[in-house]
């Protein structure tokens, strides 16, 4: 816990316009910061989507993001907007707006099922 997913277009990859790396650490540390979660739970699994669509073709012309943030049941309602605003406002410094693109991204912050459940070895 928490337990983030950002599913993003495959094109910002291609293009290298998206700072995984960097954002994935600016976002563990705010996580940590506004929701006290320990450092050392942070994960973040980026997926590729091939294909996006919406009311108009996305073509290249538009690009998606979109972060899941799980995390164990008891924050507030102000916390997870935080750290929802915080998800939000580090894509625009991780991801690089190309000329001729939209950016549609989004976030959510949910609350894990109480049968969440993980181990390490």
């Amino acid at each position: 816990m928490p337990q983030i997913t950002v599913d993003y277009t495959a094109v910002l990859e291609e293009s290298g316009a998206f700072d995984m790396d960097g954002y994935a650490r600016a976002l563990h540390e705010a996580v940590v910061e506004i929701a006290a979660a320990s450092p050392q739970a942070c994960k973040t699994l980026f997926r590729d989507c091939l294909a996006a669509y919406g009311y108009e073709p996305m073509d290249g012309r538009h690009v998606v993001v979109h972060v899941t943030i799980g995390l164990l049941a008891g924050r507030s309602e102000g916390t997870r907007a935080k750290v929802t605003q915080a998800a939000l406002e580090l894509l625009r410094t991780h991801v690089e707006q190309e000329e001729g693109t939209t950016l549609h991204a989004s976030a959510e912050v949910r609350d894990l099922d109480p049968s969440y459940r993980k181990f390490d070895r």
